[in-house]
């Protein structure tokens, strides 16, 4: 993977979950992990962000957010889905409110399964969804 020129800001958001994977998120940005090694940073505005990272499963009450984030990201744009609830409903799948995982909302780039998924797939998802933003890049045709 070559690096990329800018710093990929990132953006988390929490559908409807557990909060395990968030916890784990949350671990990645410790001394113990250290994401911002490779240069992530944790942004809270959407319109900054490159890479959107969603954990818990998708209901009715967040698709309008998760799509309002989604559109306000410039392209090109990465997102990750963070857990087994983010990448298909997880435990909570057959919920009457819940229509199942990211992908039935957004197009998704990088899976990371588990429950709840641990601080190394989340790193090695994120760097993953590097990949992936370089490469859309070089077909956007822009220069970072």
């Amino acid at each position: 993977m070559s690096y990329l020129a800018k710093s990929p800001w990132l953006i988390h958001y929490d559908g409807s979950s557990c909060n395990g994977c968030d916890i784990e998120v949350l671990a990645c940005l410790t001394p113990m992990y250290d994401v911002e090694r490779f240069g992530i940073i944790n942004t809270g505005n959407p319109k900054h962000a490159d890479i959107l990272a969603i954990t818990g499963s998708v209901n009715e009450q967040n698709i309008p957010i998760i799509k309002n984030i989604y559109d306000q990201m410039l392209e090109p744009k990465v997102v990750i889905a963070i857990g087994i609830c983010a990448t298909s409903g997880g435990i909570f799948r057959e919920c009457y409110n819940v229509q199942g995982g990211v992908d039935q909302v957004i197009p998704v780039d990088v899976y990371i399964p588990g429950c709840a998924a641990r601080p190394e797939s989340i790193i090695d998802g994120v760097v993953k969804g590097l990949g992936v933003l370089e490469e859309k890049y070089k077909k956007y045709g822009k220069k970072r």
